[in-house]
């Protein structure tokens, strides 16, 4: 049986009513389904309570990246610049969300701001407008290139730290691995529970890994969803994290069987 792997959601306006709609990209659910192997279940944005309900029912959890930005009431920041996206439900729903799949051991991959999201749950702070600090890099690929490539080209390389989660699943620590990148914001403090893996030229973090958790919890600041069917590196992410949701899956059917 498929691993369950909850996927994050946004609150998105809407049709020409601008309603209020819970939603993620479509290539989230395809990397689930295709090299993750997972049945992917949409995550609402629904607050702590939901979190309770859903977490038992969880084998892995896929925090999205999104437009909008963490909102800085929850690491003691300064207000985002007028204008700035944010999305307080969703933070209100992510943030217990990953504390407690880290504590129970679900399997957890970040993604983008979703990186950005487990790094402020676990105590860390975010720098905004990363591309307008002193000695910092715009870290999105240039908009002047055709639509597909902005979602798809490489902005910049990482350097990836040895002995860690990235390169034990890729079986090496590139010094300069070109990676797709669309984000703004960026770690500052690095979360206590956080090792960084990989870094920009710019020196801004871009892979972490939890370095007590029980279970598999990793994540990167670009987009292997864009670009797994052809990017090596980024096939590799979704294939760890998807055997390591099916162990964790199997584990639980093992202990429940045994229970009966």
């Amino acid at each position: 049986m498929r691993p369950l792997i909850g996927i994050s959601c946004c609150i998105k306006a809407f049709g020409i009513f601008a309603m209020p709609n819970h939603a993620v990209s479509d290539h989230y659910v395809r990397v689930v389904m295709g090299p993750v192997g997972g049945l992917p279940i949409l995550l609402p944005a629904g607050g702590e309570p939901f979190v309770e309900a859903i977490l038992p029912r969880l084998d892995g959890l896929l925090l999205t990246g999104s437009r909008t930005n963490v909102c800085p009431q929850y690491y003691d920041g300064p207000a985002h610049a007028p204008g700035t996206p944010e999305d307080a439900v969703r933070d209100s729903t992510t943030l217990p969300l990953i504390r407690a799949c880290i504590g129970a051991g679900v399997p957890l991959l970040a993604i983008c701001r979703g990186m950005q999201e487990l790094n402020v749950a676990l105590g860390g702070s975010l720098d905004q407008r990363i591309q307008d600090l002193p000695g910092r890099m715009d870290h999105s690929t240039p908009s002047d290139q055709p639509i597909p490539l902005v979602r798809t080209g490489k902005a910049h390389a990482v350097r990836v730290d040895g002995g860690g989660v990235l390169e034990s699943l890729w079986g090496e620590a590139p010094r300069a691995l070109p990676v797709n990148s669309l984000h703004n914001q960026g770690v500052a403090r690095l979360a206590p529970r956080l090792i960084a893996e990989a870094w920009a030229p710019d020196g801004t973090v871009e892979g972490v890994r939890v370095a007590d958790a029980p279970g598999f919890a990793l994540g990167v600041q670009w987009h292997p969803e864009y670009d797994y069917d052809r990017d090596a590196h980024s096939l590799k992410i979704f294939q760890a994290f998807g055997a390591a949701c099916a162990a964790f899956a199997n584990r639980r059917a093992a202990l429940s069987m045994a229970a009966e």
